[in-house]
This record gives C-alpha cells, sequence and structure tokens, in this order.
C-alpha cells in the first residue's frame, strides 16, 4: 500500500458572468441550472467515497453569480417566463419557449419522462423559428405550463430529486402539473443553488477536496501580458492592430478573484488552474507574487517546453514517465509547481465514457491507471494529472454521470496500487519538483490560443477593449485629484467593465471554433460591457458597437482537401481502398462544439468525404461507427449557394435512397427532377453534375448540409456559415503531384 501511486482529479466549474450590464438581468440561465445539477452533487457524491481526495476549480465570476441566484435576486429571462402564469404569456414567449426550452440531452433528460417528449415531438427537431411560427398554434396553455416545469425538473440532478419527497413525486406526476407545483419548484431550484459553495466549504474542512481557481473573469493570462505570446506557436498569426501589454491587469484579475475565495472559504487558494490551462513565462511571477503554489496546464505545453515528444502505444497509454511528475520553475527567486494533464485520460472522461457502459468505462479507466503504476519505479513519486470540464459532460452521461462516477470511486477507494490526492497534497507529501527551465506559452487545446486571438472577430473585439481602456486611462489622468475622488466610483465601475470584456468566454464563441443557440448573446454582452466603459466616463460609445462582431456569413474550407479526381462507383459501398483515397473530408469534431446547442441527439453521420471526377462532385455519408449499417429513416439536404441556388433533398431507409433536385427560379424553389446517382448501403453515395451546379473549372462552390436524423437529432455542416469546396482545374493533379 506504501507504493500507490497518486491520482489528483481536478473538476473545473466555469461559467462566463451572464448579467447585462445595462439592466443587471442573466441572459442566459445555466448559472442556476448547472447549480441544480451538477455543482452541487459533483462534491456531495465524495460522501460516500472519502478516500476519493479531489480538486475542484471554481472561477471567481461564477461563485458571485451563485450567491446572487442563492439570494433570490438573479434573474434571467428563462426564470421570468418559467415564473409566469401560462394563462399569460404572450406570443413572443411562447416563441421563446418553444425554441429554447427543449435545451436537454434529449436520449438521457427529455426522452426518460414521455410528456416532455410528447411536447418535442409536437413541435418537432427543427428549431428554426419558421418551424416554430408554424406549430404554434397545437400548443395548448397546459402544454406551456407543463413545459415550464419540465424544463427547470429535468436540470435538477437525479439524486437530487429522488431524495427530495416533491421533487421526486413531481417528476413521477410527470405532467398535467398546477401553477402551485411550478412556483414550489422554482423556489427549491433557489433552495439548491444555497447549499453549493457551503458544501464546498465544508468537504474543504473535512480534508476531502481542495478548492482552487482563476482570474476573476477567466481572462487569458498570457495574452493580457502580452498578445505577441501568441506567436510561439504560431508565427504567421495575423494579430489585433494593437500590441496588448497589460500584465497589470492580470495580476489586478487574479488579486480580485483571490479576494473573492478568502472571503468565501476563510482562506486563500493555494492552487490556481489559469483559464484553458493557459500559461506563460510572464504568468509566472504574477502568480508567485500573489501566493500563488502550484499551477496546472496541459501535456503539449509540458511538451513544448521541454522540446521532448509524449510517446503513446496504440491503445493512448503514455509510456513516458516525465509526465506523471510536477515541475518547478522559477520566478523572481521563487518557485511554482505546475502539474501537466494526461490529455488522453482527461478526454475520456469529457467525450468518450458517456458512449460506454458505466461499469466497463470505470474498468477501463482504472485498468490504464494501474497500467501507468506498473511501467514505474517509484510510483509513489508520482502524480497522474486528470483535469477537465467538471459540467458539461455529464448530461450526455446515462443518470447524469452518477453510475460512471460511483463505478470509478468504488474502485478506486482502497486500491493497493492507486490512491487519490489534492494537488496541494501530494506537494506536501513529496519533495521532488523536476526542474523545468522555461514554459512554453500556450493553452490546453493544441497548445496554442487560436480560438481567443488571430481570426477577424477575435481581433476585432481586442481592438475594442484596447481602445475603451485607453479611453479609461486617458479620462482618469485628464481629471483633477478632487474630480477624481468625486467620480471614482464609476471609474472603478469602469475598470469593472474593461476586466469583464477581458474575459475569455467572449473570444470563445467568436471566430470559426464553436457556435451555440446564443452566439447573438455572447456578442451583444461583450459590446455592452465595452459601451458602458464609454458611458461611465462621461463619453459617447463608438457608433461600431451598435454592430454585432459575429457574423452568420462565414466561409470555412475543409481541413482535408481533394488530392486527385476521384470516379467512385456509387452503390452505397467503399468498393476498394483507393476509390475514395485521394478524397477531401469533413469530420464531426471539425464544426466545433456547441455549449447546450439543440442537437443534442446522438446524431447519424461521423464524417462526410467529397471529391470530384471532372465533370462531376461526389459526396460520401458515414455512419457512425456504432450505427453502421443504419437500417433507420434519415434525411439530408445539400444547400448550394453559389454559384448557383440548387438543393438536393434526400430521404435515406436502410439500402433505399431516393434523392430530388431543386433549382431557385423567381425566388421560388421548383423541382427539377430526381437525382439519379444515389445509393444507399454500408455508406451512402452521392454524384451531381458540376453543369447542374453552374459550376465551372477553378470556381468556387459554397454549401451547408442539413441532416435530420429524426430522434437521432438534427445537424447542420457546418454549424454555422457555408463551406467552400474549390472546383479543380485541368492541371490539378499535377499541381498536387507528390512522389
Amino acid at each position: 500500500m506504501d507504493k500507490r501511486l497518486n491520482i489528483a482529479f481536478l473538476w473545473h466549474m466555469h461559467q462566463p458572468l451572464y448579467k447585462d450590464p445595462s439592466t443587471g438581468e442573466y441572459t442566459l440561465p445555466w448559472v442556476l441550472l448547472h447549480a441544480t445539477k451538477d455543482y452541487y452533487d459533483m462534491a456531495a457524491i465524495l460522501d460516500e467515497f472519502p478516500e476519493v481526495h479531489q480538486t475542484f476549480n471554481l472561477v471567481p465570476c461564477l461563485m458571485e453569480q451563485l450567491n446572487e441566484y442563492a439570494s433570490g435576486k438573479a434573474l434571467d429571462k428563462y426564470r421570468k417566463l418559467s415564473k409566469k402564469p401560462a394563462s399569460l404569456l404572450t406570443r413572443d414567449d411562447k416563441e421563446f419557449m418553444i425554441q429554447y426550452f427543449f435545451q436537454a440531452n434529449w436520449d438521457w433528460m427529455v426522452k426518460p419522462l414521455p410528456r416532455y417528449w410528447e411536447l418535442l415531438k409536437k413541435r418537432g427537431v427543427s428549431s428554426s423559428k419558421d418551424e416554430i411560427q408554424h406549430v404554434l398554434r397545437y400548443f395548448t396553455e397546459e402544454d406551456y405550463l407543463d413545459l415550464q416545469v419540465l424544463f427547470n425538473l429535468v436540470w435538477i440532478d437525479p439524486v437530487i430529486r429522488a431524495k427530495d419527497p416533491f421533487l421526486s413525486a413531481l417528476y413521477s406526476k410527470g405532467g398535467r402539473f398546477t401553477e402551485t407545483e411550478k412556483l414550489k419548484l422554482l423556489d427549491k431550484q433557489i433552495e439548491i443553488v444555497g447549499t453549493v459553495l457551503p458544501k464546498y466549504r465544508e468537504m474543504m474542512d473535512r480534508g476531502i477536496i481542495e478548492v482552487s481557481t482563476t482570474p476573476y473573469y477567466h481572462p487569458i493570462m498570457p495574452l493580457l501580458c502580452d498578445s505577441f505570446s501568441a506567436k510561439e506557436a504560431m508565427p504567421g498569426l495575423t494579430l489585433p492592430r494593437e500590441r496588448f501589454m497589460h500584465p497589470e491587469d492580470a495580476r489586478t484579475q487574479l488579486e480580485k478573484g483571490i479576494a473573492l475565495y478568502e472571503e468565501t472559504f476563510g482562506k486563500k487558494p493555494e492552487g490556481i488552474w489559469p483559464s484553458e490551462g493557459s500559461v506563460s513565462m510572464e504568468v509566472l511571477p504574477i502568480a508567485a507574487e500573489a501566493g500563488i503554489r502550484w499551477m496546472a496546464s496541459d501535456e503539449e505545453i509540458l511538451s513544448n517546453s521541454l522540446k521532448r515528444p509524449i510517446r503513446r502505444d496504440t491503445h493512448g497509454n503514455c509510456y513516458d514517465p516525465f509526465l506523471y511528475k510536477p515541475y518547478a520553475i522559477g520566478a523572481d527567486m521563487r518557485k511554482v509547481s505546475i502539474f501537466f494533464r494526461d490529455h488522453v485520460l482527461s478526454d475520456l472522461i469529457g467525450f468518450d465514457y458517456a458512449k460506454m457502459d458505466p461499469e466497463a468505462a470505470a474498468n477501463d479507466m482504472v485498468s490504464r491507471l494501474v497500467h501507468i503504476h506498473d511501467m514505474l519505479e517509484e510510483p509513489e513519486k508520482h502524480v497522474v494529472s486528470i483535469i477537465l470540464d467538471g459540467e458539461n459532460a455529464w448530461e450526455h452521461f446515462r443518470n447524469d454521470g452518477r453510475d460512471f462516477l460511483s463505478a470509478l470511486y468504488s474502485k478506486l477507494s482502497g486500491h493497493r496500487k492507486l490512491r487519490c490526492v489534492t494537488m496541494s497534497e501530494h506537494l506536501k507529501e513529496t519533495e521532488f519538483r523536476e526542474p523545468l527551465n522555461w514554459l512554453y506559452p500556450g493553452s490546453w487545446i493544441s497548445h496554442n490560443f487560436k480560438i481567443w486571438i488571430g481570426h477577424v472577430e477575435d481581433n476585432t473585439a481586442w481592438d475594442y477593449i484596447a481602445e475603451a481602456r485607453s479611453a479609461l486611462v486617458k479620462y482618469e489622468e485628464s481629471l483633477k485629484p478632487a474630480e477624481r475622488k468625486e467620480k471614482k466610483d464609476a471609474i472603478a465601475e469602469a475598470w469593472e467593465e474593461v476586466y469583464a470584456a477581458e474575459g475569455s468566454d467572449w473570444f470563445w464563441w467568436y471566430g470559426e471554433e464553436h457556435t451555440s443557440l446564443s452566439d447573438e448573446h455572447f456578442d451583444s454582452l461583450f459590446r455592452k460591457h465595452i459601451k458602458r466603459v464609454y458611458s461611465l466616463i462621461e463619453m459617447e460609445p463608438p457608433d461600431y458597437l451598435e454592430i454585432p462582431i459575429s457574423s452568420e456569413v462565414k466561409g470555412y474550407v475543409p481541413p482535408v482537401a481533394p488530392s486527385a479526381f476521384i470516379k467512385p462507383n456509387i452503390d452505397g459501398l467503399v468498393s476498394n481502398y483507393f476509390e475514395w483515397l485521394s478524397a477531401g473530408r469533413l469530420e464531426r469534431h471539425y464544426f466545433g462544439s456547441a455549449m447546450h446547442r439543440e442537437l443534442q441527439g446522438n446524431g447519424v453521420i461521423e464524417g462526410i468525404s467529397y471529391g470530384f471526377s471532372k465533370d462531376t462532385l461526389f459526396f460520401r455519408f458515414d455512419y457512425l461507427e456504432d450505427l453502421a449499417p443504419f437500417e433507420g429513416e434519415w434525411s439530408f439536404t445539400i444547400n448550394f449557394l453559389h454559384p448557383k441556388p440548387v438543393k438536393i433533398t434526400a430521404a435515406i431507409k436502410g439500402r433505399e435512397a431516393k434523392a430530388a433536385l431543386s433549382v431557385k427560379q423567381d425566388n421560388k424553389w421548383v423541382e427539377a427532377g430526381a437525382v439519379k446517382e444515389i445509393a444507399s448501403d454500408a455508406v451512402v453515395e452521392l454524384g451531381v453534375g458540376l453543369d447542374t451546379l453552374g459550376a465551372l473549372k477553378g470556381n468556387e462552390i459554397r454549401l451547408f448540409i442539413n441532416i435530420d436524423g429524426n430522434e437521432r437529432g438534427v445537424e447542420r455542416w457546418p454549424v454555422k456559415g457555408f463551406l467552400i469546396f474549390q472546383v479543380p482545374t485541368e492541371d490539378f493533379e499535377q499541381q498536387n503531384w507528390i512522389v
């Protein structure tokens, strides 16, 4: 038992600041809903497994919002509409509810309640505004009341529901709710939120968990210190007009976060999870000066810092012991310890284990950890860091992840080769720190900062912050001492708006990587923070702040382009290895994740291949591995926008496939006959003549694809904007020829 390998879980709990600075109202409900479904139970489950010590990271602006919800003062549009008597709902209210009150995992949260599933089927899988307008007439007052209750009820953790007699009875009732029951449910939500932070403090006082934190508004600290740090990983990156160099902002954000942490937990934090695992040499002295003993980031940061690859076998097992130890790096005569997460183990929990049986998933994780133990000479001196989002994954797991976590923690409790520790526990028990001379600047996503800077939308947002910040500094400097004293509150508020605008979340949704049903809300909130800076310093906000930064009209070049002409046999089979070898490829993950988007079924398609012969554009739709061959009914529409508007609509059922072509004439869609080249079997293959699309050699084709998997959900490829295909020229193959 003395030579057990240390396992350090860190669950990162994070929501952006959803409060509208102009109204004080929350625009989105996710702090409340994750509080009732995830935050409390993720810590409380350890009451059953006290040997499983863990670290939880709480972002300060999340704690601020939890406190406001717990006080009963916070209101968001979803909660206001939920409180409203169903008989008083306006048409706009009803449209909003039908569009947004099905934002829950359809398989694990909606289907188990027959009434909720009935309402979803009545609405249909599409959340487009045109469709919603059409179905409004079918919904009754009773439907809306049930929808108000069900949406809020399914976002309460199953264990909490089961333990509470009222909630348990409400869930069993399943429908035909009363206004009184609804209001009691909404009161229960606030009651649950009020238990979250006290539970974390209790568990920390008992020594079961450690709580770490993050700079207040979750900014990317290296970019605050110097936006040019992004060029280390991406030298050719286009950056904002003005070089952003304000380490003082990073310092203030961290100090503010520590102050709220101390107020909440009665002591200062020992460690931080820097926002998005983002680190750089410039961040180290800021953390050290604040009394931070440890930080954490991703294995790719370690690999690039050491200029040494991290090797893995075909099963993803790492066989480099240097990953599994804390490192120490100097910062102005002080040392900060750094943990680096095992990327594969973390992602298995976050993205893969939801698809597996809970026991099998837990067994897989434990066997991988034992494998690491067995390869180490002194496992007790090593630590495996497993760091991931602690809230968003669970709605994709059966029973909100409870079955998986219970199985995993049961196997880890008392294990003869493994023990679970907090980060600080490991540092106190192990004197050895591997020295690290330099820290590569990057994040836990692709060891760079691409998501937060470089795209025209990201850069525009950085320019807006820089301009507003500069205006605030000049305003402050222009004031006489008496004026500065008189206006100190407004100045302090203006700085608060600058810090809020520096948060990472606005940039997460700008650019091409991510999208959600709420992109416009994030864009609007960001610009409102900037506008308020100007208002507080008695300046007229620039007109450009009235224009959305985020655009739906974006073109995406697929990550894999065709390399040669192809001529597949359209039979629904991959007849030979070479048939599609030179094709381009669209992958599911390429289109980005979407927080709480409505595509909550499992989907149908894993990837789409495309390619050209000299006169035809071909598509191949590959089923998800667990579906193939798929016998169910589904459909897709390929929407061509350029060179001319053309639409191909296909219906698939097992080996049956048919498709029709439509063209736009006088602003109306007109059927133009059947598509003859289509076949379905192990895959679906389709061909369409380039002349039908009006596409000449060298032309650009713009399109997007809608997929309707019926009960498996709807998808759009890409999730916003359009794809750009380049029609090959005659010398296409010569240009792409390689030995």
